[in-house]
């Protein structure tokens, strides 16, 4: 339990740091969104979207699991004491994702044209999507620089790089979209800010690669490495790749089967950007899961590895599955807030979109990252192509019938297939098992405060921001009342998540108050 309770704090740490990096970039990056959003409209907002498709599925081949082998070897490698050895992991990708990504880039801007006229039937896209072929680079140095930060476990610099990068996409697509550029402008600005916040991620990758130790008579060994973090990736690429061609297949049906309207794409464009929110809470979560994973041994530590196992699928719920409970119970006063009446949609496209986050409570985010961790590469491959071959024909037929709402139905129907057979074969092979007891209570308990809160802010006549205060009051002590009552937390959670913030300073200090007021209330009410 030692063991498993340090790993639980050094990943709680890191979780922590990139927590308010993502939350303070995505914050200022919501300013970009909702401005270009209400100054563009619908109409061009949907254009914007549809520029940054193509890029977008090109970018899905650059990374042939090159980022998840710098993560899992360079953890491994430090917990080792192979220090050394990181500079060689570190400097192959980097390499790797550079070359890659000018060759994509070039790719893309080749085949503008022809996708502009002949797939998206709207030609005069075809110098925007020009500029966004550089997009393709530019993630591949900041994927790069946010592998090397997580396998170091230095997610303060991540987090730094990403404000860095949504305050100047913020300025730009801002200032240029005002500018009168309209579409153009915001593509621009995209563009530009990505290309910046990616040269100073790699900056910072070499303030941590200076401080790495030297062996004597140690030389880079960048071939070699390579073709060992290719190995590993191979099988993980082509998950990557067909992961991400699957997305970007529905996002591609959109427009070929919308000719002329781009409202709906809007709408759900907006519903995609909104549903990040819940990704504030996922993405920690799942990035720190990975290198705590690569730590451990399934032979030698079986009992550290069920139970940071265990602590990680209901912690995670805990976490994630309320926060998706409330988007979904707020999305339509949460939409008309900030981006007014014009996206009558994206309430209901982004209610349908937070379902996917309560897979959590299958295992969804502990089974693939454990699976990774082991080297299970081949098997992810394979659960991608089950995804795939479902996806496929599925996606066609629904978008064909009704749109984005037939694309929201074959992506929760194929994550939903990807989150249980996972959970299983680790049970089979492993032995771990998931606290089915304590994920019912967590979906429970979210489900009961999302309707009580939806059916109450209905009723109201306020505006829309009273009623998405109120709502959002009324959720979180509705939830903690039903938490209560179910028991969902026990003394022991409250122990362990003390432990875990014990080392993050005031706010951790905080939370420790916090929960303390819980334990009291608790023991108060002899439950």
């Amino acid at each position: 339990m030692s063991k498993a309770s340090e790993i639980a704090k050094v990943s709680a740490k890191g979780s922590f740091h990139l927590l308010w990096g993502l939350v303070f970039s995505t914050v200022i990056s919501s300013v970009a969104t909702i401005f270009v959003a209400r100054l563009l409209g619908s109409d061009l907002y949907g254009l914007y979207g549809i520029v940054l498709i193509a890029p977008t599925l090109i970018g899905v081949f650059r990374d042939w699991g090159i980022n998840s082998a710098m993560v899992r070897n360079t953890a491994q490698y430090l917990a080792e004491g192979r220090a050394a050895e990181v500079r060689s992991i570190l400097v192959s990708g980097i390499i790797f994702e550079v070359t890659l990504g000018i060759a994509l880039s070039a790719l893309s801007f080749a085949l503008s044209g022809y996708l502009a006229a002949n797939v998206f039937h709207r030609p005069e896209l075809t110098s925007l999507i020009q500029i966004a072929s550089i997009s393709i680079l530019a993630s591949g140095l900041i994927n790069s620089a946010t592998a090397t930060f997580t396998g170091i476990e230095k997610m303060e610099l991540n987090s730094l790089m990403l404000i860095f990068h949504s305050i100047l996409k913020t300025g730009l697509m801002v200032g240029l979209v005002v500018l009168g550029l309209g579409t153009s402008g915001a593509i621009v600005g995209y563009t530009v800010a990505l290309v910046a916040g990616g040269l100073i991620g790699i900056a910072f990758v070499w303030t941590q690669y200076r401080h790495l130790p030297k062996l004597n008579g140690f030389k880079l060994e960048i071939i070699a490495y390579l073709k060992s973090m290719l190995s590993y990736g191979a099988p993980l690429s082509i998950s990557v790749i067909l992961s991400g061609f699957l997305g970007q297949y529905f996002a591609f049906l959109l427009p070929i089967f919308y000719v002329t309207d781009n409202t709906a794409i809007g709408n759900f464009g907006i519903a995609s950007t909104f549903v990040v929110l819940i990704g504030f809470f996922a993405t920690p979560i799942t990035m720190m899961l990975f290198p705590a994973f690569s730590k451990l041994s399934p032979q030698k530590d079986k009992a550290t590895l069920q139970n940071v196992y265990q602590f990680s699928v209901k912690y995670g719920s805990l976490f994630v599955i309320p926060v998706a409970a409330l988007v979904m119970c707020l999305a339509e006063p949460a939409v008309s807030t900030l981006f007014g009446q014009s996206y009558a949609s994206a309430p209901l496209f982004l209610a349908l979109l937070s379902l996917t986050y309560f897979f959590p409570a299958l295992g969804s985010l502990s089974s693939s990252n454990f699976l990774n961790s082991q080297g299970k590469t081949m098997f992810i491959m394979y659960l991608t192509l089950l995804a795939v071959a479902i996806g496929l024909p599925l996606g066609y037929v629904l978008i064909m019938l009704f749109g984005v709402l037939g694309l929201i139905v074959t992506s929760l129907v194929t994550g939903l297939v990807t989150s249980i057979i996972p959970v299983v074969w680790v049970r089979k092979h492993y032995g771990l098992t998931v606290d089915w007891g304590s994920s019912a209570k967590i979906v429970l308990s979210s489900l009961t405060a999302a309707i009580s809160t939806y059916l109450i802010i209905s009723e109201l006549g306020f505006s829309s921001i009273i009623r998405l205060i109120m709502g959002a009051i009324f959720f979180a002590f509705m939830f903690v009342a039903v938490t209560l009552l179910s028991k969902t937390l026990t003394k022991s959670d409250i122990e362990n998540f003390s432990n875990m913030a014990a080392g993050l300073g005031f706010v951790g200090k905080t939370l420790v108050r916090i929960l303390s007021i819980y334990k009291r209330i608790m023991e108060t009410l002899k439950l």
